[in-house]
């Protein structure tokens, strides 16, 4: 009788013993934040609105055709007159700019905010198992990883990565790499560094689609600690639910929209084309059609589908088109939009889309205007801007949204671990945000240049 109940005993204890298995298994690939440090370049690297224009004057291919185009997308762009360039803007250089300035730029950040970030959190740089580095326009050899690597010390079996060319988005494909190292492997720290190299691709030119990306790109970075150790749960500020990557790099159109490339005089700079708007939104309605389900309520993806059913029965039986598309409720599953910050018209967009509030858009609003479009470390700055807000309380869910040349859209999902209030980068400023008004002083002292004539313009000294 024993050897009986032993016998069907076995079986039952083996399939517990694999479900729990199982359960402590995805325990250990959760993927934590445990800490974050923004680069804040020092004052002598701020972009006010007279250094701007010696900056426009000084570039000698500019005509008044130019000047036009660059007031209107200056004043339209959202941006503030406290964002930051390399040091080779300030030394005039920004014609004949060599790889050890773009080093030289990336180096100011990495020791600055990854030797604070580990200092804050008391962990050696011996301890950290996982680099992954991602600076889009610049390559160097040795990596630049190479480099944190060597300045650090850090141990000769770390596991490392270095992502260039990944555009805006890349700092959500680190931590995408990290989530999957994380799966199989226990008891990691990982340390994901971001930022882009702005010193080599300063264009100097007078080619419109590629002017414009001096007025938007601006310096900045973001170093983050991530870990799977469980203990270190209730250390944690966010963790990590979903993440989902879309790429349209085979349609052509998508591929050609943002491109780093040289001109017909041979400068180079960082072509935004006509067709950006377009692949965005394409890229944008792929990755949420694939989002959706993984964070809505079953509530809200039903209610969706029956009105969307209703009317397009009515939209059928009337024979009358224009009918306006119902919109999912992306606030049923989300308490906080993080939007990349390409610039005024992507955040407008997103919040149209989206159908956001102000309250919603104003922390991507914000830092645009206060850091400028940082490239691939924007998001970690508007986060920055909703925790020196205090904003982010316990079991709050963040929705980090980001593009990027190629072309892509990524999004993920951050669950609060609990309420957030360091100021970081932000607490110099923040008790004066948001401002009153976010217009610039660009068109009150170069407004006069849109009522010129161009047969009898001469820029005054």
């Amino acid at each position: 009788m024993e050897l009986l109940i032993l016998l069907y005993a076995l079986p039952i204890f083996y399939f517990l013993f694999v479900i729990w298995k199982g359960v402590d298994a995805r325990r250990n690939q959760e993927c934590y934040i445990l800490d974050y440090q923004l680069y804040k370049p020092t004052d002598d690297r701020m972009l006010d609105t007279e250094f701007c224009g010696d900056l426009i004057k000084r570039t000698k291919n500019l005509g008044l055709v130019e000047y036009k185009f660059l007031l209107k997308a200056i004043v339209s762009s959202g941006i503030g007159e406290q964002t930051y360039a390399p040091r080779i803007i300030f030394d005039g250089r920004e014609d004949n700019p060599t790889i050890l300035d773009g080093i030289a730029e990336m180096e100011e950040f990495f020791y600055d905010s990854v030797g604070k970030l580990l200092a804050r959190k008391s962990i050696s740089p011996s301890e950290i198992d996982v680099l992954v580095v991602n600076v889009s326009m610049l390559s160097s050899v040795p990596s630049l990883a190479a480099r944190i690597i060597n300045h650090y010390k850090m141990r000769d079996d770390i596991k490392v990565y270095n992502l260039s060319g990944m555009g805006c988005s890349a700092s959500l494909i680190s931590v995408d790499i990290v989530r999957n190292i994380f799966k199989s492997n226990k008891n990691l720290y990982a340390l994901v560094v971001t930022s882009e190299s702005l010193s080599p691709n300063w264009y100097s030119g007078n080619d419109r689609s590629m002017i414009l990306a001096n007025c938007l790109f601006r310096s900045g970075g973001c170093a983050i600690l991530l870990t799977n150790k469980r203990a270190l749960k209730h250390k944690a500020m966010l963790k990590l639910n979903c993440l989902v990557r879309t790429h349209h790099g085979a349609r052509d159109e998508s591929y050609g929209c943002c491109m780093q490339k040289e001109d017909e005089q041979g400068r180079l700079g960082f072509h935004l084309s006509k067709n950006l708007p377009k692949s965005a939104t394409r890229a944008f309605v792929d990755n949420l059609r694939e989002m959706s389900p993984k964070i809505l309520p079953l509530s809200e993806l039903l209610r969706f589908l029956i009105v969307s059913l209703v009317r397009k029965m009515s939209q059928t039986s009337s024979k009358v088109g224009g009918a306006t598309k119902p919109v999912i409720n992306f606030k049923t599953g989300v308490d906080h939009f993080c939007l990349h910050t390409g610039g005024k018209a992507v955040i407008d967009g997103i919040g149209l889309s989206l159908e956001l509030s102000e309250y919603d858009l104003e922390p991507a609003r914000m830092t645009l205007h206060r850091f400028g479009n940082t490239s691939a470390s924007s998001l970690w700055y508007v986060l920055g801007y909703m925790e020196a807000k205090k904003r982010l309380k316990r079991g709050d869910r963040v929705l980090m949204i980001s593009f990027g040349a190629g072309f892509k859209c990524n999004s993920c999902v951050w669950e609060v671990m609990k309420d957030l209030g360091d100021a970081n980068v932000w607490k110099d400023c923040i008790e004066g945000y948001p401002p009153v008004s976010l217009a610039n002083p660009f068109m009150e002292k170069y407004g006069w240049i849109n009522q010129e004539d161009p047969s009898t313009f001469k820029f005054p000294e």
